[in-house]
Parts: structure tokens; C-alpha cells; sequence
């Protein structure tokens, strides 16, 4: 298993579904025995943190839950390892694809070499991948969103709430994929206020150190923002993404979730008031959406692409304190429409 420090509870949900599974990591067992015609059911191997994350990996989770539910289908879910190799990732992917899964799905970008290895061996099974568009193979669907067009109303957000025109951006990894976070919510902030000031900072360099899978390093980062005097502080980070919200929220002052609505996250309930909004992209949705395809005998492929227009990324609105603030609400429904009719280009860099 992984070895990641959480916040206290992070996972505690999950714990009970976890069964040794060979040098590729935990794995929960086949929810139905049968599966469907079209194969085992879903085959799902998360991203780097691991489910529990209350984030990117649990959304996906969310969304593998819904197909064994929904389409009462099996289904085997596996957790990375702590430094593993593309080559370990092609034996998760080949496991689950021996094993009669279809779809077989690749949670985040650092699946994309593993994808297009095991996709090419195993022609008759569909595979999906969350956030990368780099394999055009005929059974891989490519699962991929406008997560800046979200983050531009995070920033709205942000510089709507913030009383010091002074906010913060956290990413997990120096990446195109969260540059891309990052660029929507100085973009959205600066449209409301363009001399508000603000913080930004990268964990690390590559997933490998750790940017997505450390809560200390996250909170580090955010007690020197916090510091410099950042009030409102937004977390594109993964599991490293709950140490900034401990971090605000020990503070009193609003962060930002990110892929989940965080505040309805159990793990995070002690700190859901200080947890303004999160920039949510449905992970689930498209992991449930590529199963039912399977399913239903026309499986998805290609690039299929999430917006705002589609519904597939937002801003989450379950927290009271900005659900019923008018004046920002106004300001997100102006930006929102903005987006959608075209007036407005998000900036992905």
C-alpha cells in the first residue's frame, strides 16, 4: 500500500474495502459475481494518493460506485504504489484487462504510456483516461476537461470574497494540466479586481515527489501564503490539497476546493465552514458515462471533452455562506454566461 500522511480520518471509509493484490497495489473486491455480457464490469487504477484523496481519485471512485449500482455490472478498483514505474502501471492495466474488465480505465495523466501499451494488446476491450488526449488508439477513450473555464470562477470567487485583495493558488505539480488551474483563476480574480495580489506556488516539479500526494506539503505552502497575507487560498493539488484546507481553516480563512465538492467530503467535515467552494469536474460522470457505453454496446472513443456548457465542471455551492451571498452569485452567473456565449476566452497558460 501507499504510504502518504492524511489528515486524521482522510480514507477511513475505504479502509474496509482493500485487499492485498500482488505488487500492483490494494484492491477492492468484485462487487457482483456474474458481471455483465459485455465483460467483468468496470476495471478502475487511481492516480497517484490513492482513493481517500476526497478529491480527483474519489470522484472517479464515486463514479465506479454508480456503475456497479446503476448497471449492476462488477466491478475491481486498485491503488497505486508509492514510486512505481510505467512498467508497473502496464501490469495494474494488464491485470484488470486479463481479468475480462471493460472498460478498463486509467485515472489521470500518468497512465497515458501504460494506455497506449495495453490498449494496443487488448483490441476488443475499451480503455479509458482521465485528463490526457495524447492516445488516438480506436479503443481509447480520451476523458478530458475545461478545468480552467471552473477555475475563472473560482477566481471570481476569490476575489469576491477575499478582504484583503490579497488571494493564493497552490498546485500540486508544475504541469500543463495545472497550469491550466492556475491561469483560470488569476485570469477570473484579475476580471474582478486586476491589482489584487496574488500568491502562487508549485509543490514540486513531478508527480513522483509528491506534489498530489502530500497533505504536509500543502499545508506548508499554505501557512507562508496565509503569512504574506493571502486570505483566500485555491488547492489544485489532489490529496496534498487537504493540508491546505486544514491549514486555512486553522487560520479562518476560506480556501478553495478543487475535482470533488469538498465541503460534503466526511473526511474534511471539521473544516467544511472555511471551505468556500471547490472547482468541481465530473470524474464521475465520465467514468460512469464510458461503462454505460460499454454496456450498452456502443463504447465511447476518442476525445470526449467536459465544459462548463456541458455541465461537466463548475463551481460547487453547497456551502450556505456562498450559495446565499447575492452579490457574488451575480458576479458568477455574469462570468458563467460570459464563458458559455463565447465573450469570454479562459486563458490555459
Amino acid at each position: 500500500m501507499r504510504r502518504v500522511s492524511r489528515i486524521a480520518v482522510a480514507g477511513v471509509a475505504t479502509a474496509s474495502l482493500a485487499v492485498a493484490l500482488s505488487a500492483c497495489g490494494g484492491s477492492s473486491t468484485d462487487a457482483h459475481s456474474g458481471g455483465s455480457a459485455k465483460g467483468k464490469g468496470i476495471g478502475l487504477a487511481y492516480d497517484i494518493g490513492g482513493k481517500g484523496d476526497q478529491s480527483f481519485n474519489d470522484a472517479a471512485f464515486a463514479g465506479f460506485q454508480k456503475a456497479e449500482k446503476d448497471l449492476k455490472i462488477g466491478g475491481r478498483d486498485i491503488e497505486p504504489q508509492d514510486g512505481e514505474s510505467d512498467a508497473d502501471k502496464v501490469q495494474r492495466l494488464e491485470q484488470l484487462a486479463k481479468s475480462g474488465y471493460n472498460p478498463v480505465i486509467g485515472v489521470g495523466f500518468v497512465y497515458a504510456p501504460a494506455i497506449k501499451e495495453v490498449a494496443a494488446k487488448y483490441p476488443k476491450i475499451t480503455f479509458g483516461i482521465i485528463d490526457d488526449e495524447q492516445d488516438k488508439a480506436a479503443n481509447v477513450a480520451d476523458m478530458v476537461f475545461h478545468e480552467e473555464q471552473a477555475s475563472y470562477l473560482a477566481g471570481v470567487a476569490a476575489a469576491k470574497s477575499t478582504k484583503k485583495n490579497h488571494i493564493g493558488f497552490i498546485g500540486g505539480v508544475d504541469i500543463p494540466l495545472i497550469h491550466k488551474f492556475q491561469a483560470g483563476y488569476v485570469q477570473g480574480a484579475k476580471s474582478v479586481n486586476p491589482n489584487i495580489k496574488i500568491e502562487s506556488q508549485y509543490l514540486t516539479q513531478t508527480p513522483q515527489e509528491g506534489g498530489f500526494a502530500s497533505p504536509d506539503k500543502g499545508k506548508d505552502a499554505a501557512e507562508g501564503q496565509i503569512d504574506a497575507g493571502a486570505d483566500v487560498l485555491y488547492a489544485a493539488a489532489g490529496l496534498s490539497g487537504q493540508g491546505v484546507i486544514q491549514s486555512a481553516a486553522s487560520h479562518k480563512v476560506w480556501a478553495i476546493g478543487v475535482d470533488s465538492d469538498q465541503y460534503k467530503q466526511d473526511a474534511l467535515a471539521k473544516y467544511k465552514d472555511y471551505i468556500l467552494t471547490s472547482a468541481t469536474k465530473d470524474v464521475a460522470g465520465a467514468v460512469f458515462n464510458l461503462a454505460k457505453s460499454v454496456q450498452d454496446g456502443k463504447p465511447a472513443t476518442g476525445v470526449v471533452r467536459a465544459s462548463l456548457a456541458t455541465g461537466g465542471v463548475g463551481l460547487a455551492d453547497s456551502n450556505p455562506a456562498f450559495k446565499n451571498n447575492a452579490d457574488l452569485q451575480a458576479a458568477l452567473k455574469k462570468a458563467e454566461a460570459g464563458i458559455k456565449d463565447g465573450s469570454i476566452t479562459v486563458k490555459t497558460s
